[in-house]
């Protein structure tokens, strides 16, 4: 057991990454998803690829939408050591993937209310238990013993 003295230094966790960061990522998913989107609706037809093609651009859309809100709740609790890109970039595309799971069960005719919620849960479960294993593994950079 170690006692902290004036010669231990305090370490600091990193700083919050800027919005700026996530402005370009936000715009161009943003762009890229509902643009493709709009175009995809307006001029194919319902078949398998565009189905899919679908999928893949509401998940863009999605996520690109999401990033300023996911940034948001990061940036208002932030934990220690704070939440980097990849996390908050990771929470967006868990949106986005919540979404088209929610669509795509929305065709199906078997979406209701208890299904959101239950998936949500599942979802924000699945985000507590991967951060507290982030959290676990991080090592700060002016550790004294190193």
């Amino acid at each position: 057991m170690s006692v902290m003295n004036e010669t231990t230094p305090i370490v600091k966790a990193p700083p919050f990454p800027s919005f700026r960061t996530f402005l370009w990522a936000c715009v161009l998913l943003c762009l890229f998803g509902w643009g493709g989107l709009a175009i995809l609706v307006v001029i194919t037809l319902p078949t398998m690829g565009p189905r899919w093609l679908f999928y893949f651009l509401l998940m863009c859309g999605a996520s690109g939408f999401s990033l300023p809100f996911t940034y948001f709740i990061n940036r208002r609790f932030i934990s220690n050591p704070p939440a980097d890109g990849s996390v908050i970039v990771r929470q967006a595309v868990w949106i986005g993937i919540f979404v088209c799971i929610m669509i795509w069960l929305r065709f199906g005719g078997i979406l209701n209310p208890v299904l959101v919620l239950s998936l949500a849960f599942g979802f924000l479960i699945v985000e507590i238990l991967l951060r507290i294993r982030e959290i676990s593994l991080w090592k700060p950079t002016d550790s004294p013993n190193e």
